[in-house]
């Protein structure tokens, strides 16, 4: 089991997110394998009825807590040393921004991979973050309410 600690970064933030930040913040002598997931605003979407141009997206107050919680729970189901580093971007964001960081660090590739996606597939589901599509002609729809 991780402890506390392992949680070393869990923001929402407005700001750009930064991939080599939540690399680095990961690395440690320890860790043999650093898996990172980037979710990033596409063109495309399948309830789209057009080109996806960017996307809004407004949060819960509450929502950096949650993804703490979040984090120190998928952190708390890895193993020992276990490492993690995730951000989730709000306001406007444009086709090939970044709106997820996620990175998890472990001694192993195969923890590594558990972890990250137990962690991406919580955010997902359970982080109060919402988000409006805009689409090509000025049409705009908010998608998961």
């Amino acid at each position: 089991m991780a402890d506390a600690d392992s949680v070393l970064i869990a923001r929402v933030t407005s700001d750009v997110l930064d991939l080599a930040a939540h690399e680095a913040a990961v690395q440690d002598a320890g860790s043999g394998a650093v898996v990172t997931f980037v979710g990033r605003i596409r063109d495309h979407d399948p309830g789209a009825h057009g080109e996806v141009t960017g996307i809004d997206y407004s949060h819960h107050p509450d929502a950096e807590r949650i993804l703490g919680e979040i984090a120190a729970r998928a952190a708390a189901a890895g193993p020992e040393g276990v490492r993690i580093a995730v951000s989730h971007r709000v306001g406007t964001l444009a086709v090939g921004d970044l709106a997820l960081v996620a990175c998890v660090a472990t001694a192993h590739r195969g923890d590594a991979y558990d972890v990250s996606r137990a962690l991406v597939e919580a955010v997902k589901a359970e982080l109060p973050i919402w988000k409006r599509q805009h689409e090509v002609g000025g049409r705009t729809h908010w998608v998961g309410l």
